[in-house]
């Protein structure tokens, strides 16, 4: 045995069970060829064939700037060859690159540095290749193609995380420094594969199944919590009885949505699933009925419905998954962690997640969707009423929600979280112009259309507002980064409609009791409505909860534009008998005058 510096290339096929079970004779004789035809880019720079493996094999190059070189001519070559097939024949090698110290025993290389390779090929998209940092760092200052850091990954058996880069033959949109690390945060997170939805009807109406497949997958991948997995990657499965767990194994999907478009007439029926494959666990179903009418029409609001309900509840399942049996504490272990006690509402809990997400940013500053939550937290515990909204708590919230757009500038999330802080700041241009970037950047993002209220509402423009946050309601209202419900309270209170403002309060309520605003908006409504003795006993709930509370205290926290909309919420709350300013003073002047 010899022991000898090494580049190490290892490819698979991705999809090959799936593709064997189908064609076995046509996909071991697709494979042969493909094989023989890269063959010679391998000689071409050094390389030898270590082995072959059943759907894939190991190569071993002098130099690891020549595996690299190669492993972007083969992919190059092999995405001209799939260029002319249908998608279920098209093969797709993924490549694992890495360089090290091998132990050669006769033709064969083993060690710690072959596994590795092997490893980063598990990560790879299929069409390219990962190659780690420590190769990465070798060899990038001799290509001519630009990489992707896809940050720390940890691997079984492999003791240290491998810092890994990407790349694609179709090369994707070329990333601002910042960004990077954004990708490389998505890239750890939940892979979402769509389906075909199922055309139950005539085949004449097949275009719209899949018309409205390929919409959702377009909607969903506009987020920036998860990945969605190209059309390519799942209409392979058209028309298969393949079980899901089969399906999520082959192409790593966490999660897959499927459905079935069914017509009738003047009427479409669309039903969806959002599912975990692993456990077969059904996470959300959804109906639609719609008639057909304006058919593009129907189908871009069937879309939105959709991917504002799926993409809430992949949040969700991620925020409640159960922690991983892991004692490597990463940042994105510790921002799931803290999600999942953000969505737990309550005082505690916030507290929790606050310092949890704290802990994510100092693992990793560059985590922008980090910044953003922490950022909402902020503003929502001094909308609660749970922290006394200070100067510094206002500052440290605007800062984190600038961080958060300059570390991921695709983030409609983190646009509307900048447009929130701006818009409760007062600042009324900033937060229109963040918005309007949020809902350009994901037009499917209810929470951007919600937050482009949220600017309507505080300049005054109340109809628009009760518009656009009763939309975001009826389409994403379980996703409590928003408080829907409460927005639209105070937006029908300022156009006089109390009876809907009870009704919203109400709702708000339900979900958090000791909401501040809801509790405050309520007593002003009831108060204007004539109806004085629940207007007092609801002001005595207010204060139960907050005996701090007093009018003018609490109006320093709006800004609202017009002066009469705030002359008219104080109004209400002076007639619902919520204390002018502070009780203390009150209370010494009564004492005072009795001993006087």
């Amino acid at each position: 045995m010899e022991r000898r510096l090494a580049a190490i290339v290892c490819a698979d096929v991705a999809g090959y069970s799936r593709m064997m079970g189908t064609d076995e004779a046509g996909t071991h004789a697709a494979f042969k060829a493909h094989r023989s035809a890269i063959h010679p880019i391998i000689l071409n720079h050094g390389g030898r064939v270590v082995k072959n493996t059943g759907d894939g094999f190991l190569l071993e190059f002098p130099s690891i700037v020549g595996a690299t070189e190669a492993a972007i001519a083969m992919q190059t070559l092999m995405a001209e060859r799939n260029d002319h097939l249908p998608a279920d024949r098209a093969m797709q090698f993924r490549l694992g690159i890495h360089m090290g110290d091998v132990i050669a025993d006769e033709d064969e290389v083993f060690g710690d540095d072959v596994n590795i390779a092997v490893r980063l090929e598990s990560v790879a998209s299929p069409g390219g290749f990962a190659i780690s940092a420590k190769a990465h760092k070798e060899a990038s200052k001799h290509l001519s193609v630009p990489l992707v850091d896809a940050g720390n990954h940890r691997f079984k058996n492999i003791k240290d995380p491998i810092g890994v880069w990407t790349w694609n033959p179709d090369g994707g949109p070329t990333l601002v420094p910042e960004a990077k690390e954004a990708l490389a945060q998505q890239s750890r997170t939940a892979i979402v594969g769509v389906l075909p939805f199922a055309n139950l009807s005539d085949a004449q109406d097949e275009y719209f199944s899949d018309g409205l497949t390929e919409d959702l997958i377009h909607a969903l991948s506009l987020q920036s919590f998860y990945r969605v997995l190209s059309r390519n990657s799942t209409f392979a499965y058209k028309g298969k009885n393949a079980s899901t767990r089969l399906i999520a194994r082959e192409i790593d999907a966490t999660y897959l949505i499927q459905g079935s478009v069914r017509r009738a007439g003047a009427k479409i029926r669309v039903t969806a699933e959002l599912i975990a494959p692993e456990t077969g666990e059904q996470l959300w179903t959804g109906r639609y009925d719609r008639d057909i009418g304006d058919l593009f029409a129907m189908q871009d609001e069937i879309t939105t419905n959709l991917s504002a309900a799926i993409a809430t509840e992949i949040v969700r399942a991620e925020a409640s998954a159960p922690a991983r049996p892991t004692t490597d504490v990463t940042a994105w272990d510790r921002f799931l962690k803290g999600l999942s006690h953000y969505y737990r509402q309550t005082k505690e809990d916030l507290s929790v997640a606050v310092d949890l997400f704290r802990v994510a940013i100092a693992l990793d500053p560059n985590l922008s969707i980090a910044h953003a939550y922490l950022a909402t937290i902020q503003i929502q515990s001094i909308q609660f009423g749970w922290v006394k909204g200070t100067r510094e708590m206002w500052s440290e919230a605007m800062g984190l929600a600038e961080t958060s757009v300059r570390l991921d500038p695709r983030s409609s999330f983190a646009f509307s979280i900048l447009s929130w802080a701006h818009a409760m700041e007062g600042h009324d241009e900033a937060a229109m112009d963040a918005a309007k970037r949020a809902v350009a950047l994901n037009p499917y993002d209810m929470g951007a259309r919600g937050v482009l209220g949220i600017c309507h509402f505080v300049i005054g423009e109340h109809r628009q507002a009760i518009e656009l946050f009763s939309m975001a309601a009826q389409r994403d209202n379980s996703d409590p980064r928003y408080q829907w419900a409460a927005l639209n309270a105070f937006s029908h209170y300022l156009v006089g409609q109390y009876d809907a403002t009870l009704s919203w309060a109400r709702e708000q309520l339900y979900v958090n009791p000791n909401h501040l605003q809801a509790l405050a908006i309520r007593a002003a409504a009831l108060a204007q409505l004539g109806r004085t003795g629940e207007a007092s006993e609801a002001t005595g709930v207010l204060m139960g909860n907050y005996p701090t509370l007093n009018v003018d205290r609490h109006l320093r926290n709006f800004h609202w534009k017009r002066a009469e909309d705030l002359a008219h919420y104080r109004e209400g709350l002076l007639k619902a008998g919520v204390p002018l300013g502070k009780l203390t003073l009150v209370q010494s002047d009564v004492k005072r005058a009795a001993e006087s």
